[in-house]
């Protein structure tokens, strides 16, 4: 008997599945032969039993076979005859029993509801699949009821019933709520096997009207929806509240308190009930209780123990689960409900039944002529079922007669079968809870032997272990097996070998001199076959020098080696181990050739280190610890480079390669890392030194590649931290043999130069590259699309050649070979090049100007024919320029713009056209060599644009309310000015811009004279040009208009009889502090009359509270406050009296953190006190002088100018505050009130201005008095746009530089 064998998954489908039954053929699984050998149909693939269908989709029933000739398919239908040919809604697959029943076209399913049945035949028998039970699902609606609302007293019991409607399958039930939550469930609330939800007590909280019991049809996707139902759980106290407020105060009421309940089962009902269940089905046993407090369920088995493994308890034990029953598990199981009030229990009598199932079910049997042999069908079940058989799908008793065949029972007995004794037997073992139906066919061949060992197959294996040979065969009758030794050896007996069934033979020891060939001879009466193996035993792998116990100190460096010794012919690969799992990945752990090394050893590293060498046929191993110590107190270490390497020697010389080897020099206290391997070429370049490879620090050996026709000399550097050694001395010289050029030149190009000729050239081949002497080139050319033979021409070892008498601009197929005295290189590959290129010949067609704007315009033109560009197109060049600006009617000289346009392109963009002009342009096409023809000159017009910023301009002349304005006109106007504008603005002393007012001037003024300005005024002025087409870009300056000296003079001065006149300036500004704890020095600057009286108020900052009120005495500068609150937030200003109550703008600022030690209060010590009075003194007298030199100006009377102007700009004084109309009270940062411009639809715009302090100043130091005169110097900054807004500044006047002084 021969020993089955496996084959891929992907030839599973090809596999006949052929048993061994008493002296029956075993046949193996070999898809070639199993398409050869003829085969009874065996069904492969069949829908199950029960078949539920949606009723929506296409009814397939499946049913596949194989056989040998295929087999035929037919179908019963409820007992008879199935005729799919009159049925258009039903299709059978091609070469398949597979039924397609089309519902989706117009079908229903439930007219093919029944039992269907598919039969599989050919010549040698008739397999028949189950009976097939099709039915549709079904997921019917829940039947319309009326649902009362459920009230209940809290702590009774309540079952909420589903009553789901009854499918097919049966539904999946749960409860959710409206909001699609599930209803949360524990111990006290908890759904049954049926779907009713059982509540053992309800509680207050199990009131809400939305108990919903949902039923999926997974068959079908659906999901029905029960009405909602409603629970009202009533409280004691709220029932009692409700009694009281009924009765009168001496009736008897009050509800009983909840009270506690001892269990109550709530299913299963009663004390006793039964459960039938199936063989290896899932056993599920439940037990509801209510009461309270909330029972706890607990299972127990009569007589016995819960099964192990198999048990499992759902739904808060209240389920009991048995999964894969068995007779075993029939018996009582008694379920215990529990709490502190008593118990419940009930018993659940289970019995187990058993539909059929195999003990043995019936094999195929493969037999030959006149064998005997036996099918067997064994079942068992509850109640024990009947046995009955079937031939070919028909019952045994009316099947035809075989004279072989014999039925006893549950047996079929064969003797000396004949070839039409082959059929398909069906053995159907049936009781009441189902039946199983098996087809076995019996298969008589007789076939020849055959082998299918693949020939000369190859067997390794390792000296001293089993061998196995294979001669997997097949042959009806069964056939002999012989083994042989070599072809014509003697046949192989004896205790050395093993001769296996299945034709394997073994050898169990296997030894150097078994390597040889193996033949194996196969016959029967029907013939004789034979085929021969391959055997090869290799040396075992060894470990030579195995790693070794190490004791390291910490910090050190160790190394483990691993030499081995193994067969030639295999390649081993060394594997390093810690601990028995992978190295760390650390770079510290170096792994060599035959060694592990680890750098800088830490503890960690402490462990056992295991070398495993695998080859293909073996693996060995070996292991040593490594042990870490600490290490004991060293003396200074001196690092330096490591010495030479020295003993160099060269082994296993051969014509490309070479091994050196060589021994390491001290590394001076840090560890070689790498070493360098250079090579001197004695013949080519004596004494000069090449760079050959580099190998990690551990390797001293290194495999060199060679080249042919090189006398080599070696030398070693070894390489550390610090630096490079000194190099080894050179090893000994070796000389390689000469060999033809193994690489060809690379860069192969072809360019001509001239119209008539190509050259050809390359990167020559260098030095050893050639591989042996006399180097030459042969370069071969023919004109490419041509049917031309190769020109070739040998040359010396040069890197060009020219080929004369080319066409012009015509590509070549171009390659250069190298040679030398020994022969040729390889093929060369062919590359393209072209001869010379010569200009092109015409000029671009059909030229295009499409102008887009007054700066761009958009040239179009047609390409030339390619053969007219003569040479490579690199692109086009477009030559454009001015010839006169439009608006000035002036030609000047010519400077002509070139851009080119790479590639094939037919248009391009020409960008910084200047705006009212006229240009001319012409196109070229450009090659390597040069340019072509032109074009006809195109010439274009460019439309109007925006002038630029006009050339300047001056403000001169200022006076008290006018100022003068003179520029030029635009750089460039870029067309025909149609205007200038002119828009300007007021600043006042908070720097903040007043309205705008905008002027239209024509284009042939360049000056003008503006009037009825403010005096003493800054002004800002932006100017810009027009044009039909819009506004330039504009032009600011600033300037004022002067004061009235004589006036100012009066006020400084007053006459006789003048003393009501109110000072011009009377003002209180920079008012700093300096705060301490508890204390702060307020000081100010005071603009004004001579002896006024001035007072501080403060208050703390953000408070609503009343302003508290401190005198100055004197006319000082300065004052402290005292009494303040350390780490306080305090408002300050400072006022004058007598002087229309004009205060100076708040303050802020902050005292100083409680401090745990006092501090020496600064402002009462008699030295600062004096320092004060020096300084007020000095700038008292400041103050004089400058009042000096001003009255040296002269006078005019300001009063007479006005009333002879009558100027609206100059507005009169308040009698009331003295001071100006257009100003409110001193600091208010209110808008100005009169004498104001705005445009005309009463709006200021914020345009795009950046203006700040910092632009008119010298950075960040720059500072503005309140007046608005600036400290420093005027930075005169390029401005920006307009601004109508608060930021911007102010230059000085003549009375503003003075006021800074004070």
């Amino acid at each position: 008997m021969m020993k089955e064998m496996s084959v891929s998954a992907s030839k599973a489908s090809l596999v006949l599945f052929l048993c061994q039954m008493i002296s029956a053929l075993d046949v193996p699984l070999d898809s070639k032969l199993l398409e050869e050998l003829s085969q009874p149909p065996t069904i492969t693939q069949q829908s199950p039993k029960d078949y539920i269908v949606d009723p929506r989709e296409n009814i397939v029933i499946q049913c596949e076979a194989k056989g040998k000739p295929p087999p035929s398919f037919s179908w019963t239908r409820n007992g008879t005859h199935f005729d799919i040919d009159k049925d258009a809604q039903v299709t059978m697959k091609p070469n398949s029993g597979t039924l397609v029943i089309n519902i989706m076209n117009g079908g229903k399913a439930e007219a093919y509801e029944g039992v269907y049945q598919c039969t599989a035949r050919n010549e040698r028998g008739a397999a028949i699949s189950n009976n097939i039970v099709i039915r549709p699902s079904r997921s019917p609606l829940w039947t319309k009821e009326k649902l009362e609302p459920n009230h209940v007293r809290e702590g009774d019991s309540l079952v909420l019933h589903c009553r789901p409607p009854v499918g097919l399958p049966p539904p999946i039930i749960f409860w959710m709520d409206n909001a699609f939550q599930r209803l949360p469930q524990s111990e006290r609330v908890s759904q049954g096997l049926n779907g009713d939800l059982y509540f053992s007590n309800v509680q207050p909280e199990d009131t809400r009207e939305d108990y919903i019991c949902y039923a999926r049809f997974n068959h079908t996707q659906t999901i029905q929806q029960k009405q909602p139902i409603s629970v009202k759980v009533f409280s004691m106290d709220s029932l009692n509240d409700t009694i009281a407020a009924n009765l009168s105060d001496t009736d008897i009421f009050g509800a009983k308190p909840v009270t506690e309940r001892q269990p109550v089962l709530l299913t299963p009902t009663g004390s006793t009930s039964t459960k039938v269940e199936l063989r290896g089905n899932v056993l599920l046993l439940e037990c509801i209780a209510a009461g309270l407090p909330t029972p706890v369920i607990r299972w127990i088995k009569e007589g016995g123990e819960l099964p192990a493994n198999r048990t499992f308890f759902e739904n808060f034990k209240k389920t009991l689960k048995i999964i894969d029953v068995s007779e075993a598990d029939s018996g009582n199981y008694k379920c215990i409900a529990r709490n502190i009030l008593g118990s419940a229990h009930h018993v659940i009598s289970v019995t187990v039944k058993a539909a059929p199932y195999w003990i043995t079910a019936p094999r195929n049997l493969v037999l030959s002529p006149g064998e005997d042999g036996t099918l067997i069908c064994r079942a068992n079940g509850n109640p024990k079922p009947n046995i009955s058989w079937l031939a070919n799908g028909v019952p045994i008793a009316i099947a035809p007669e075989d004279p072989s065949r014999k039925v006893d029972g549950d047996t079929i007995i064969f003797s000396h079968v004949q070839e039409r004794s082959s059929a398909v037997y069906q053995c159907n073992a049936s009781n009441e809870y189902g039946y199983l139906l098996a087809n076995a066919f019996v298969n008589v061949l007789a076939e020849p032997p055959r082998i299918l060992t693949p020939a000369n197959k190859l067997y390794q294996v390792i000296a001293d272990s089993p061998a196995l040979l294979d001669c997997a065969y097949f042959g009806s009758p069964k056939p002999e097996i012989e083994w042989f030794k070599g072809v014509k050896g003697s046949i192989l007996r004896g205790n050395e070998y093993v001769f296996h069934d299945n034709g394997t033979l073994e050898i169990p020891v296997a030894q150097k001199d078994s390597t040889g060939t193996y033949t194996c001879v196969a016959r029967n009466a029907l013939g004789k076959i034979q085929n021969e193996v391959q055997l090869e035993v290799k040396d075992p792998t060894m470990i030579i020098k195995q790693p070794e116990y190490k004791v390291i100190q910490r910090y050190g460096q160790v190394s483990f080696e691993c030499i081995i010794k193994h067969d030639s012919t295999l390649s081993p690969t060394i594997i390093w181990l810690k601990d028995n799992d992978e190295l760390p990945d650390d770079e510290r752990f170096l792994v060599g050739k035959d060694n592990l090394t680890i750098m800088n050893v830490t503890d960690k590293d402490d462990g056992t280190y295991t070398c495993i060498v695998n080859t293909t046929l073996d693996s060995v191993s070996a292991s040593a610890v490594l042990t870490v110590v600490a290490a004991p107190p060293t003396p200074a270490i001196i690092y330096a480079r490591p010495n030479p390497p020295f003993d160099l020697e060269l082994t296993g010389q051969l014509e490309r390669s070479v091994e050196l080897s060589w021994i390491p020099g001290d590394e001076n206290n840090s560890p070689i890392t790498n070493f360098v391997i250079e090579y001197e070429d004695g013949l080519h370049e004596p004494g000069v030194w090449h760079y050959q490879t580099e190998v990690p620090g551990t390797q001293t050996t290194v495999q060199l590649k060679l080249s042919p026709y090189v006398n080599y000399s070696f030398r070693v550097i070894a390489v550390n931290e610090i630096g490079r050694s000194q190099p080894s001395e050179p090893s000994e010289q070796y000389l390689t043999k000469s060999a033809n050029p193994d690489e060809n030149p690379s860069n192969v190009q072809g360019i001509g130069s001239e119209p008539d000729n190509l050259v050809i050239t390359w990167e020559s081949l260098k030095g050893f590259q050639s591989n042996g002497p006399g180097l030459q080139y042969k370069v071969s050319w023919r004109q490419k699309d041509v049917d031309d033979e190769w020109t070739s021409v040998i040359v010396a070892n040069v890197s060009k050649y020219i080929v004369s008498g080319t066409p012009t601009f015509v590509p070549y197929e171009i390659k250069v070979q190298a040679l030398n005295d020994l022969g040729y290189a390889p093929e060369p590959s062919e590359v393209i090049g072209h001869s010379g290129e010569d200009l092109p010949m015409v000029a671009p067609g059909n030229v295009q100007v499409h102008v887009i704007n007054s700066t761009l315009a958009k040239v179009h033109w047609d390409t030339v024919p390619l053969k007219t560009v003569r040479g490579h197109l690199q692109g086009y060049k477009v030559y454009y320029w001015k010839v006169q600006n439009l608006s000035r009617r002036s030609r000047r000289h010519v400077e002509k713009k070139i851009l080119t346009f790479r590639g094939n392109k037919t248009f391009g963009m020409l960008p910084g056209l200047e705006p009212y002009s006229s240009y001319k342009l012409n196109v070229r096409v450009v090659n390597g060599k040069g340019e072509g023809p032109a074009s006809p000159d195109k010439v274009f017009k460019t439309p109007e644009g925006v002038p630029s910023s006009p050339s300047f301009l001056r403000i001169t002349n200022p006076t008290l309310d006018s100022l003068t304005l003179e520029w030029g006109s635009p750089t460039h106007p870029n067309g025909v000015l149609t205007s200038y504008i002119l828009k300007f603005q007021p600043i006042n002393n908070t720097h903040e811009l007043g309205p705008l007012v905008e002027i239209r001037i024509p284009a042939n003024e360049s000056s003008l004279i503006l009037k009825n300005l403010n005096y003493s005024t800054r002004y800002k002025f932006y100017f810009n040009a027009q044009t039909s087409v819009g506004s330039g870009s504009q032009i600011t300056e600033e300037a004022i208009t002067i004061m009235d000296e004589g006036k100012m003079a009066d006020i400084l001065h007053p006459a006789i009889g003048a003393g009501k006149v109110q000072p011009l300036y009377p003002r209180i500004r920079n008012v700093t502090t300096a705060a301490a704890e508890t204390y702060a020095n307020i000081s100010w600057e005071y603009e004004g009359p001579d002896h006024a009286n001035f007072y501080v108020e403060y208050g703390v900052a953000g408070s609503k509270e009343d302003w508290k009120k401190e005198i100055v005495n004197g006319s000082r500068s300065f004052f402290v406050l005292k009494g303040l609150t350390p780490g306080t937030a305090y408002k300050v200003r400072v006022g004058a009296e007598g002087l229309s109550g004009f205060r100076s703008s708040e303050d802020v600022f902050e005292t100083g953190p409680a401090m745990a030690s006092r501090q020496v209060d600064i402002a009462t010590q008699g030295w600062f006190i004096g320092l004060m009075c020096a300084v007020a003194l000095l700038i008292l007298i400041l103050l004089i002088v400058c009042f000096i030199r001003r009255n040296k100006g002269g006078k005019y009377p300001v009063k007479e100018k006005e009333d002879a102007h009558a100027d609206p700009e100059i507005q009169p004084m308040k009698e009331d505050d003295g001071t100006f109309g257009e100003y409110s009270d001193a600091e208010d940062h209110k808008p100005l009130k009169k004498g104001s411009r705005t445009p005309s639809d009463r709006t200021v715009k914020k345009e795009d201005s950046d203006d700040s302090l910092v632009d008119y100043g010298e950075g960040v130091n720059g500072q503005f008095n309140e007046d608005g005169s600036f400290i420093g110097q005027y930075s005169g900054k390029k401005e920006k746009e307009p601004a109508e807004g608060n930021e911007s500044s102010e230059a000085p006047s003549p009375v503003n530089a003075m006021n800074s002084f004070v």
